[in-house]
Formats: structure tokens, C-alpha cells, sequence
């Protein structure tokens, strides 16, 4: 009983000590250095809106959120956190467009990137034309910008970025810690294959200008590294004339073989001077089980194709576009119609239509303007996004879609499926993002949108986890775009032969471990 005693006590005291160090840690970073102080905001309805990301499916509350005015206090920032006994973790914050928490941290600083807009005089985009480099035109663009602020600048000048992704209402670094992909990356790759020079600063505070030439380690690892390496702070794009239109072609096939055949032949022109090439190709699903997306096709010709998709199940749609402007408009349609000769799809259902080329990179912001204001945009949304590889994707279509997706019927009133293939040799193994260990893989993503709550969230959640079990036992080696590991053994399967490299770059770079603890990597 003695014994009992004095080992409760014991225990007692321990727990007296741990709170006490916690607390002194806690106090010594919301107690920062005076030149620091008035950056961190501790504002509930700041603190909260840090909390959520866009799948709103995730919640971590930080002890702050700290707005910079320029780059040096991300510097001071970072190095701050280095310096304590305890560093604290920084959860780089640009648009969160993540949904499943990855820009998010539990008791940590959020980075509020967007902030840097209110504290430069002058643009964070400049446009610049040396007459040097191999491209000529560049844009030195902050981290902190939305793509579609860089096109509108851009545009000023006659000029656009080469990748894109499908939304533009991103962040220039946030993007290109992932990769940046839409159906242009068959021809010029992901956005991170399209990016000249970078500024950063590492998770040891310093501030590095880097490039394919100048510092190639940290420009390769903060290219598709999840955040893990370093804030990407400025990013120097390549610029080419602007077209003024785009010629979207949208063909129609009840045959998944068919359907990814002519695809990767649209592919097989993939040559960044080839004149005769689709600029942009993607696949989608029309599904029963989710409102028929329909506003592109003639208004006449809705029925039938509503019709089609309750007799299959399933239609596939291919959708091809090339730019021109007016001096190509006519070389563009037959360029189009000598891609397509031979093509499988159901006859009477090639569907085509002309539109500015702003507008056709606006399309889903326009769709979000569109279903906004009937509250199905913001809600969670249980994404899903993988690579696979050719030789597995007939599979993965009767596996996933024809057995997991129709039978599990799960609805909604907004959601999206894209099927799309890439050329491996567009995407730079040197940098951090991971593809499947083949020439063609598919990008195939599930965008669903859980517009009556969470319920459905969990519906979709639980597709999407026999998605991924489904692909394990078949043994089809995909790879998670965006990926949300929850385990440390997952995210060495994921990074596969390249996990050594992604450790020992994190040992160089952040060797504190304290740069975006919410993919859940080393944390």
C-alpha cells in the first residue's frame, strides 16, 4: 500500500512537470520575437476558417495563424520555430484546396500565404521578355497567386502559360507541390515540368534561388514534394503567344475498349511543335446515378443522349480541343476531323463547339458560379484521385466503375469521373512527384460532391476506399494524386524506389520535421 503510495505521488509529480514543459513550449511560441508578434493572429474566426480545408471532411484547430508581409518573414518564421526546444509545426496554407487535410496542423502555425498580397508595393506577377532564354517570355510569378490572376496578366502582354490545371482559382505554390495536371499534360507535361526558376525558403529558414542549373537539389524536391522541402515563394513560368480560341470536340462511346484506344492514339502526337496535335484531351463518365452534366450538347439532342446513358449505364465521353485563332481556325477543324478519322465512337453522337480560350479555361469556375448559389459547391467533398497504368485500366474500368461505381449507386446532384491517359516522358523523374512505372498511364479522378451532407460523404468515402482495396488485391500498382496516407509504411509503398531519396532530402531540407505535418508523412 506504501509502495502504492509513493508511486502515485510519483506519477503525480511527472504529470505536474510534463504540463509545465508543455505549457512553457506552448507560451514560448505564442510569445514571439517583437519584430514577429503583430503577424500572428489569434482571431477565432481566423483561427477557424484555418481549421477546415476545402473537403471539409478534416479538422485541426492551430494555436495561430501567422500572415507574413513579405518573404523574410517566412524566413524569420521558420527560423523562429528551429530555435525553440520544441519546434513548432508550419502548415503552408495558399488556397487549402486539399481535402483531406493536408494544409492543415494540430496545435501549430498555418502560413497564410494570401496574406503577401497585402504587403508588397507593387505585382507579384511580372512579365518579362529577355530575348536569352530559350523560351524568351517568362512570368516571375509569388507562390501566393492564383493561376487565373497569372493568366489575366499574361494575356496583357499576348502571352499564356503553357500547363494549366482544370481550376484556376489555385495558388501558383500550391500547385506545384503537387504536380498541376489537366489534359494538356500528353503534350507539355504537368505544370511542375513547365517552371524555369524558383525562390525558397527551406524548412531550416534559409532562402534559396534555384533552378535546373543553380541549386538543382532543392528546385527538383520542392517540385511535386507535397510542401515537404520548403515554401515556394516565387516561380519563374515559361510564356508562349496566346490563342484566342479553342474548338472543343466531345465523342461519345458506349465501349470502354474504343473509348481509350483513340485516346491514346490523340496521345501518340504529343510533340510540343506539332501543329496537327490536340492541345488538351480528357475522358469523362456520364452516369445515372449522377445529374447529367449536359449544358454543352445542343438542346435538342439532350434526350438521346440522356437516353444512352440510361441503356448503358455508362458513357464514356472523349473530349478533344485545339486552340487557334483566326489566321487557323480552318487548318484547326481539318487538322481535327484527320485525328479523329477512324474513330469508334456511336455515330450521330460527335458533338463540336467554338469558344474564347479564356472561357474554356474558366470552364469549371463557371460551373462553380453556377451551382454556388444552389449550395452544392461548398460541401465535403470525398475526392479521390489516382495514376494507372495502361496495361491495368480495362480492368480497373469493370473492377472500379462497372463494379464498384454502378453497384454501389451511390447519388448525388454534382460529382464528376475523369479518365484520361499521359506520356510518362513529359513528367521529370528527378523531382519528387510519382507516376506509375509505365510509358502511358491514366489519370483517374473521382471529384464527387456529398450534396446532402455528410452522410453521403461517407457513402462516397467508403467507394472510394473499396476503390483503392480493390486495386491492391488485383495487384494493379496505381499511384494517389494528392495523396492521404495514414500510415508510415503506406507512404513508403508510395514513393516506392524514391522513398530514400524523399527521406534523405527531408533530413537536408527540414531536418525538424516541421513543414506540412498534415500529409501526415513524418509526423
Amino acid at each position: 500500500m506504501a509502495w502504492n503510495m509513493v508511486l502515485s505521488k510519483v506519477m503525480t509529480v511527472l504529470w505536474l512537470l510534463t504540463t509545465v514543459v508543455t505549457r512553457a513550449q506552448s507560451y514560448s511560441y505564442l510569445r514571439p520575437p517583437k519584430d514577429l508578434a503583430s503577424k500572428f493572429s489569434r482571431d477565432p474566426k481566423t483561427i477557424s476558417l484555418a481549421s477546415s480545408d476545402f473537403g471539409q471532411l478534416v479538422h485541426k484547430t492551430p494555436k495561430a495563424v501567422f500572415e507574413p508581409c513579405s518573404v523574410d518573414d517566412i524566413s524569420a518564421l521558420i527560423s523562429f520555430s528551429n530555435s525553440l526546444p520544441t519546434p513548432f509545426t508550419i502548415a503552408t496554407r495558399g488556397q487549402a484546396h486539399s481535402v483531406s487535410g493536408q494544409a492543415l496542423t494540430r496545435d501549430g502555425v498555418v502560413l497564410n500565404m494570401t496574406h503577401l498580397n497585402y504587403g508588397f508595393y507593387g505585382s507579384r506577377i511580372v512579365v518579362a521578355c529577355d530575348g536569352k532564354s530559350a523560351w524568351g517570355c517568362y512570368a516571375d510569378v509569388g507562390g501566393e497567386q492564383l493561376w487565373i490572376d497569372v493568366l489575366n496578366a499574361t494575356l496583357k502582354h499576348g502571352l499564356s502559360p503553357l500547363a494549366w490545371t482544370d481550376y484556376l482559382y489555385l495558388t501558383v505554390g500550391g500547385t506545384l507541390s503537387n504536380a498541376g495536371i489537366n489534359g494538356g499534360a500528353f503534350r507539355l507535361g504537368p505544370q511542375i515540368s513547365n517552371v524555369l526558376e524558383l525562390h525558397v525558403v527551406t524548412g531550416k529558414g534559409e532562402f534559396v534561388t534555384c533552378s535546373p542549373d543553380k541549386n538543382s537539389e532543392i528546385f527538383y524536391a520542392v517540385l511535386g514534394g507535397l510542401g515537404q522541402f520548403g515554401v515556394i515563394t516565387r516561380a519563374r513560368i515559361p510564356l508562349r503567344p496566346a490563342p484566342t480560341n479553342s474548338r472543343r470536340v466531345h465523342l461519345l462511346y458506349s465501349d470502354f475498349t474504343a473509348f481509350t484506344r483513340d485516346q491514346e492514339y490523340i496521345i501518340s502526337f504529343n510533340e510540343r511543335n506539332d501543329n496537327s496535335a490536340a492541345d488538351f484531351l480528357e475522358g469523362h463518365l456520364l452516369l445515372t446515378q449522377l445529374a447529367l452534366e449536359l449544358s454543352f450538347y445542343p438542346t435538342a439532342d439532350k434526350p438521346r443522349i440522356t437516353s444512352l446513358v440510361t441503356k448503358h449505364g455508362i458513357i464514356y465521353v472523349l473530349q478533344l480541343v485545339k486552340y487557334f485563332d483566326k489566321n487557323s481556325e480552318a487548318r484547326v477543324k481539318q487538322d481535327i476531323e484527320n485525328l479523329i478519322k477512324g474513330f469508334n465512337y456511336i455515330p450521330t453522337f460527335k458533338f463540336a463547339q467554338d469558344e474564347v480560350y479564356v472561357d474554356f479555361l474558366q470552364r469549371v469556375h463557371t460551373a462553380e458560379l453556377f451551382i454556388d448559389p444552389l449550395g452544392l459547391w461548398n460541401v465535403p467533398h470525398p475526392w479521390l484521385n489516382v495514376f494507372v497504368p495502361k496495361s491495368r485500366i480495362v480492368e480497373f474500368n469493370e473492377g472500379v466503375f462497372r463494379g464498384i461505381v454502378v453497384e454501389q449507386n451511390v447519388t448525388s446532384q454534382a460529382g464528376l469521373y475523369l479518365v484520361y491517359p499521359m506520356n510518362r516522358n513529359k513528367w521529370d523523374d528527378r523531382m519528387s512527384a510519382v507516376t506509375p512505372d509505365e510509358d502511358i498511364f491514366y489519370s483517374v479522378n473521382f471529384f464527387n460532391f456529398a450534396t446532402s451532407g455528410f452522410k453521403l460523404a461517407k457513402k462516397f468515402q467508403v467507394q472510394n476506399q473499396l476503390t483503392l482495396q480493390f486495386c491492391k488485391d488485383a495487384g494493379i500498382e496505381i499511384k494517389e494524386y494528392l495523396p492521404s496516407k495514414k500510415t508510415h509504411q503506406e507512404w513508403v509503398e508510395h514513393f516506392g524506389p524514391k522513398w530514400k531519396l524523399f527521406e534523405d532530402r527531408k533530413a537536408e531540407f527540414d531536418p525538424n520535421r516541421i513543414l506540412s505535418p498534415g500529409q501526415r508523412i513524418f509526423q
